[in-house]
C-alpha cells in the first residue's frame, strides 16, 4: 500500500496538454485521471518553464504539429456532435 505510483512522461505532458489545449480544468482532468490537482499543477508549471518536459525528442516540428492538429480537430468534432444534438433537441421542442 506504501508504493508510490510512477507515470510515464508521456502520460504528464497528454494531462497537462488535456488541460492547456483541450480547455478542461485542472481539478476536472485530476479527477479523471486520477491524480492530485497538485500533482498536475506541478506538471503543468514544469511543462510552461521546460521546453524540453513537452517535446519528444523523436519527433519533428512537423510531427508535433500533427498531433497537436490532430488533437484540435477531435475536441472540434466533439463540440460539433453536442451542437448538433443540442439542435435537434430545440428544434424537435420547438415543434
Amino acid at each position: 500500500m506504501g508504493s508510490k505510483r510512477r507515470f510515464s512522461r508521456e502520460f504528464k505532458v497528454e494531462a497537462v496538454k488535456l488541460v492547456l489545449d483541450g480547455g478542461v480544468s485542472v481539478a476536472q482532468a485530476a479527477r479523471d485521471l486520477g491524480v492530485t490537482q497538485n500533482l498536475l499543477h506541478t506538471w503543468k508549471r514544469k511543462y510552461k518553464e521546460d521546453p524540453s518536459f513537452g517535446r519528444d525528442s523523436r519527433l519533428t516540428a512537423e510531427q508535433e504539429e500533427i498531433r497537436r492538429l490532430t488533437r484540435e480537430l477531435k475536441r472540434v468534432e466533439q463540440e460539433r456532435d453536442i451542437l448538433k444534438k443540442a439542435a435537434a433537441y430545440f428544434a424537435k421542442e420547438s415543434q
